[in-house]
């Protein structure tokens, strides 16, 4: 983009407005992370676009994404789901997202889901000084470490570059380049307390 913005989202409207509005935004709420994840987790082979635009009918299909209710799920669920059009019709994820809705429950009640992510950074988000799209990483030391805690916990589709994108998309990293007007945004954001 002329305006120094990232250049990923392209010219596309809707992949715009969720570049300048909600990636990299610091967010902080247990049920929203879990459920920035489990998407992240069925973009596994496709396109971010092809996420997005299908994420009203997650949530539907989901629950509104709330692990509580996605935990008590099973077989009749996973074949429900898998006859639904209107999201990712993979039986490895979605088999994967009630497992990973069971393991959310056991780090919520012990510490906190937004606890148990942000810890890795002591809370504060890292920000990033790219000044190349060319220069953001796949994948950290920091995203494999994260990965491999997430799958000991029992979470599936959480790869270290699945990781990365999710800590991209939640503000745990501002990889913003430092010429998008976004870069100083987020990173003001990231100033708030806990």
């Amino acid at each position: 983009m002329s305006d120094g913005s990232c250049s990923w989202p392209g010219d596309d409207p809707f992949y715009r407005a969720y570049h300048d509005e909600d990636w990299g935004v610091p967010e902080r709420d247990s049920r929203v992370l879990w459920e920035k994840l489990i998407l992240d987790g069925f973009q596994a082979g496709l396109s971010w676009i092809t996420i997005l635009r299908k994420r009203e009918n997650f949530r539907a299909a989901f629950a509104g994404f709330d692990p509580n209710i996605v935990a008590t799920w099973g077989e009749a669920e996973i074949e429900t789901s898998l006859q639904n059009p209107g999201i990712i019709r993979h039986r490895g994820k979605i088999a994967a997202t009630i497992s990973n809705a069971r393991a959310w429950q056991r780090i919520e009640a012990e510490q906190g889901f937004d606890n148990f992510l942000w810890n890795y950074v002591d809370g504060t988000a890292i920000q990033n000084r790219w000044a190349t799209m060319a220069e953001v990483p796949a994948k950290t030391d920091l995203s494999e470490q994260i990965s491999k805690d997430l799958k000991k916990a029992g979470f599936k589709f959480c790869g270290p570059t699945i990781v990365y994108a999710f800590m991209q998309a939640v503000g745990i990293v501002n990889d913003h380049i430092v010429t998008c007007p976004c870069h100083a945004k987020v990173a003001k954001l990231a100033e708030r307390p806990l």
